[in-house]
């Protein structure tokens, strides 16, 4: 492979392979959450936390990660962060127990923050301003796909084999890569000494630790003073790193505040978050729903959301060539409105006994949405991006967009157990009115306090049969458990419906957000935020 060493495009494919990697495992778990809580005997929030622990850790390093890739070299970051992916996955495949799920999860975060700010540095850094955008366009067609095909590629790992092959399939892939980014990638070129902001690094991930903590176990400690404690530091710190940030601007900081100059970057930067927070705020529940409440297969799940993936892996090249042309504004706006709406067409026809075939044209929308939307995001956030600030600028554009990412699944997670308790609570009320009166009670019981502990996944029927009083007639014990699965379907498919509108709202503002960005003309070279000529990767 030699020979292709330098070439942007073996560059380019080397980078998107691992990039496809690390985005492949932030939706994969997803469709494997039923079985990880059955096979693994965990709670709703413990396999929340096996979602956030990766995507944390990812999130708050990302930043760290681009500054460490100026200071010691691209090429050195990429390959150390693949060799680590791949290792913690072999970690997470036999992992025991959920703590050692979590643990390996994070390392596994790790290594993914390693390598993802380099993908698009380097992009920034390989490719010439004229023909940057078509390699993004790739770079954010290869974010789309594999984010929107993970749960197709999960339930498929699921059902033909087990949960942990979700990771084990990192596996030869991780090794690929490695294989190729020795001889392919450019070496590193010290031009600059460049320091680390410690004290930046700090701050910035013990405010999100805060927050998404907070989030994600709030549901668990019934939104106590410590919970909205947790929440006020985390907005506290959040403020002090950015006032650090200010003193650090004549240095070396961690977000150079001149990116922000730019409002493409910085409207886009807020369009990637709220997408990140739109597509975990459908995966999430709707995984679960297909699994639980219609009694999909993983597999059967997975196909079901495959369509949304075929559509938009055709349509995002096609889009991101479109924006280098003509500018990807309105292309942007048209593919967040149609995703949003891919939403809205599923809130309404999800029901206990819906059809999968009902669920097809909705999902059809939505991949017609996503496909208009990486490709013209990453290739506009970047368009006036000088290279010497291409490290900053893929750390930061791909931390907002993980901060999205946690904070929406953290966000979405809360609403979500939130509704849940409260529609266990009052289907179970509702139904239980032909049970005898010695067993209702405790049947009510057992759903009201299905939220304690955090929940899980059918907790409320366990729950409930736990309750029975002993020498309960088997016609009356068929029936509990007949009707606790009732009060689970009706009661999922009632707090599903309220919490996907939070990310239906975050969506449909970023379309907005989208008609303050200035139009691009493709006869123009793009404008540099920098004066100061950049060094090219060699």
């Amino acid at each position: 492979m030699s020979r292709w060493r330098g070439n942007p495009w073996a560059i380019l494919l080397t980078l998107s392979l691992g990039f496809f990697m690390t985005l492949l495992d932030l939706t994969i778990v997803n469709i494997a959450i039923p079985s990880m809580i059955d096979k693994l005997d965990a709670s709703l929030d413990e396999v929340l936390w096996v979602v956030n622990a990766y995507i944390l850790v990812l999130a708050v390093l990302l930043i760290t990660a681009g500054r460490l890739g100026d200071l010691w070299g691209k090429k050195n970051l990429f390959i150390a962060g693949v060799a680590l992916f791949t290792l913690s996955s072999l970690a997470c495949g036999i992992a025991q127990d959920p703590a050692q799920l979590i643990a390996a999860r994070g390392v596994q975060g790790l290594g993914a923050a390693l390598l993802m700010p380099q993908t698009m540095s380097m992009i920034i850094s390989v490719f010439p301003p004229e023909r940057r955008g078509a390699a993004l366009g790739v770079w954010g067609a290869v974010a789309g796909v594999s984010t929107i095909a993970g749960p197709t590629i999960g339930g498929l790992l699921v059902t033909s084999l087990d949960w942990r092959w979700i990771f084990f399939v990192n596996l030869p892939i991780g090794v690929l890569v490695l294989a190729m980014a020795v001889p392919i990638l450019p070496g590193h070129t010290r031009t600059v000494r460049h320091r680390f902001d410690a004290v930046g690094v700090l701050l910035a991930s013990t405010s999100l630790f805060c927050l998404t903590f907070a989030l994600t176990e709030g549901q668990k400690y019934e939104w106590n003073e410590g919970i909205w404690g947790l929440i006020a530091a985390g907005i506290a710190l959040f403020v002090i790193f950015v006032v650090h940030q200010r003193g650090k601007q004549d240095g070396e900081p961690l977000v150079p505040f001149s990116l922000f100059k730019d409002r493409n970057f910085t409207v886009l930067n807020f369009v990637g978050a709220a997408v990140s927070v739109g597509m975990i705020g459908m995966f999430l529940p709707m995984t679960i729903y297909l699994q639980s409440v219609l009694g999909f297969s993983a597999l059967k799940a997975g196909l079901v959301m495959a369509p949304s993936s075929v559509v938009s892996m055709f349509l995002a090249p096609m889009a991101g060539r479109l924006s280098d042309r003509i500018g990807g504004k309105f292309i942007l706006m048209a593919g967040l409105t149609l995703y949003a709406a891919g939403m809205v067409w599923i809130v309404v026809v999800a029901e206990v006994g819906t059809d999968w075939k009902a669920f097809i044209p909705a999902l059809v929308v939505a991949g017609i949405g996503i496909g208009g939307v990486f490709a013209p995001m990453a290739t506009e956030a970047t368009r006036n991006v000088p290279p010497r600030l291409a490290g900053a600028a893929s750390g930061v554009n791909n931390t907002i967009r993980q901060v999205g990412s946690v904070l929406g699944s953290a966000a979405v997670g809360a609403v979500l157990q939130n509704q849940l308790a409260s529609s266990l609570r009052d289907e179970a009320a509702a139904r239980s009115a032909g049970l005898p009166p010695d067993v209702r009670t405790g049947f009510v019981q057992g759903f009201a306090n299905a939220a304690k502990g955090g929940l899980e996944v059918g907790a409320g029927q366990s729950g409930a049969k736990q309750q029975l009083p002993a020498g309960v007639p088997p016609n009356v014990a068929h029936r509990v458990h007949e009707l606790a699965g009732q009060v689970f379907s009706h009661g999922f498919v009632h707090a599903m419906k309220p919490t996907m509108w939070l990310p239906i709202v975050v969506v449909l503002l970023s379309a907005a957000a989208c008609l303050s960005l200035k139009g691009h003309k493709s006869n123009t070279a793009p404008a540099q935020l920098d004066a100061e000529p950049a060094p090219m990767a060699s």
